[in-house]
């Protein structure tokens, strides 16, 4: 059987994979489009892109999950598990692989807070779980919801995390993460591709 001709499409010498977190995903409970939106937007950036993953909201599972995927890609996008409940890790899991603690960022503490009063809504406690920022991380600032994105560093890879949420995912991708890995990615190569 005659396959489609090849076509050769820019990639650019970085490669940045995907870590979806979530039990609700392995459990067939929520579909994951977070993934196969992040691939197709990265394909179409010309990154190089080959591994997307699942795990659940198991801290040491989360840690050996992006040690695992950093030994071969430069940058990891993390979706998921920002939030304000128990379950929500991802900043920890992070931080352990960074090998550093978290710390409150009052900036986005305040930031919250004044999201909730405006709503007139009282805030719970843990919602300030969301102000913690490992040590070392720059923050992408949120615009529609309360979890800010983070870009931390290990060694001289990048690990991005944003939350789960589609649109809030999509808007900080846009504005904040594929020109980061843009302005990492230095010059382009060609490779071929079969549709």
């Amino acid at each position: 059987m005659r396959g489609r001709p090849s076509r050769a499409i820019e990639v650019l010498p970085v490669r940045c994979d995907v870590v979806a977190v979530g039990t609700e995903l392995l459990l067939g409970q929520i579909v994951d489009t977070n993934s196969s939106w992040l691939g197709e937007q990265l394909a179409a950036a010309g990154l190089d892109s080959c591994l997307q993953v699942k795990v659940g909201d198991n801290q040491a599972r989360i840690v050996a999950s992006l040690r695992s995927v950093l030994r071969d890609a430069d940058a990891i996008i993390v979706c998921g598990g920002l939030g304000p409940t128990h379950d929500d890790i991802t900043r920890e899991a992070i931080a352990e692989v960074m090998g550093v603690e978290l710390k409150l960022d009052d900036v986005i503490a305040d930031r919250i807070a004044r999201m909730f009063a405006s709503r007139n809504r009282k805030m719970s406690e843990n919602n300030l779980r969301q102000a913690m920022v490992p040590v070392g991380a720059g923050v992408i600032e949120q615009k529609r919801g309360t979890a800010p994105g983070l870009i931390c560093p290990v060694g001289d890879k990048v690990i991005y995390a944003v939350p789960g949420v589609p649109y809030e995912l999509h808007e900080m991708f846009e504005r904040a993460i594929l020109p980061d890995l843009l302005a990492r990615s230095g010059e382009q190569r060609k490779i071929a591709s079969r549709v």
